[in-house]
C-alpha cells in the first residue's frame, strides 16, 4: 500500500469526527502579521490519528500530505491540555451505555509493560527487559472488554500498586453497588494482598483473585464456568495495535495518556458499530 493510500485509510471516519467536534476549544487567534490561514481541525486530528495508528515521528506528518508535522503536534498539545481526547473516551462509554449497555456487573484489572525509550516521567526499568526504560499500564475493562479505567506507571511498579490510581481513573460515573447488583472484580495472583482487598470493600467490590493455572482449572471442572479475565488481556492486545502506543516515544506523560485516551475511543465507538 502506498504512502497517500495508507494515510487516507487511517483518517477518522465520519462519525467519529461528529463526537470530536463538539469537544474541541475555541480556536486560538492567529498571532498579530500572521496571514496563514489556520489547518482545518478535520485535518489536524486526521494526523493525530495516523500518528496514533502507525507510531510514526511528528515530522514524518509532512510526507503523508495530511497535515503539516508543526500544525497536528500543535494542536496535539492544545487538546491535550483542553483535556479532549479523556472528554472523548468519556462521550464513548456513555454512547456505547445508551446503545448496548455497559456490563459493570464483571470488571477485570491487569497492568501490560511496554517499551519507552524517550519516556521521562513515570517511567522505570523494565524487569523483563535487561532493566532498560519501560512504562507500565494498567487497564481495567468492564465484562465486554471495553476500556473504562487506565492508570500508567513505571514499569517497575508493582500491579496492585496502581489498584487504586486505576479503580479512581473511570471516566464517567459508575453505578453504585448493591446486594442485588454486585460488581465483581476478577485479578490474577500479582494483586494478592491485603492492600487490594480492602481496596476491594472501600470500592464496594467483590475480588476475585486467581491464578491463570486456577482459572484454567476451574473451566475444566465445571460445565458452564465461564472465564472472566481473560477480556483485559484482549483489550491489552488491542491497544498494541495502535503503534504510538505500544512503545512509548513520548516524553510527557500527559501526551502519552492523551494516545492512550483516544486509543480507548477507537475501541469502544468499533464495539459500539458506530465505525462500520
Amino acid at each position: 500500500m502506498s504512502l497517500s493510500n495508507a494515510s487516507h485509510c487511517w483518517r477518522i471516519p465520519d462519525e467519529l469526527w461528529a463526537k470530536v467536534q463538539p469537544l474541541l476549544p475555541p480556536s486560538k487567534p492567529h498571532p498579530l502579521g500572521c496571514h496563514r490561514p489556520r489547518v482545518d481541525d478535520r485535518k489536524a486530528i486526521d494526523a493525530i490519528f495516523y500518528r496514533l495508528r502507525t507510531g510514526c515521528q511528528w515530522k514524518a506528518l509532512d510526507a503523508t500530505g495530511i497535515c503539516s508535522s508543526s500544525s497536528a503536534h500543535r494542536r496535539f498539545q492544545e487538546w491535550t491540555q483542553a483535556g479532549v481526547f479523556k472528554q472523548l473516551w468519556a462521550q464513548g462509554l456513555l454512547d456505547y451505555d445508551e446503545l448496548k449497555g455497559l456490563d459493570w456487573e464483571w470488571q477485570a484489572m491487569d497492568g501490560a509493560m511496554t517499551k519507552a525509550p524517550l519516556g521521562q516521567e513515570q517511567t522505570g526499568p523494565n524487569p523483563t527487559d535487561r532493566a532498560k526504560r519501560g512504562v507500565k499500564r494498567s487497564l481495567l475493562v468492564e465484562g465486554h472488554g471495553l476500556p473504562i479505567g487506565l492508570a500508567v506507571e513505571g514499569a517497575n511498579r508493582n500491579d496492585f500498586k496502581m489498584t487504586r490510581r486505576t479503580l479512581e481513573s473511570i471516566p464517567i460515573a459508575r453505578p453504585e453497588p448493591t446486594e442485588e447488583q454486585r460488581q465483581n472484580l476478577c485479578l490474577d495472583k500479582g494483586y494478592d494482598y491485603d492492600e487490594v482487598r480492602e481496596l476491594g470493600k472501600e470500592f464496594g467490590y467483590t475480588l476475585h483473585i486467581r491464578a491463570r493455572k486456577e482459572e484454567a482449572q476451574a473451566f475444566k471442572r465445571h460445565v458452564g464456568y465461564k472465564a472472566r479475565r481473560w477480556v483485559v488481556e484482549r483489550t491489552h492486545s488491542w491497544m498494541n495495535r495502535f503503534r504510538a502506543v505500544l512503545i512509548r516515544w513520548d516524553k510527557k506523560v500527559e501526551n502519552y495518556l492523551a494516545l492512550l485516551h483516544l486509543a480507548c475511543t477507537w475501541i469502544t465507538y468499533r464495539a459500539a458499530g458506530l465505525l462500520g
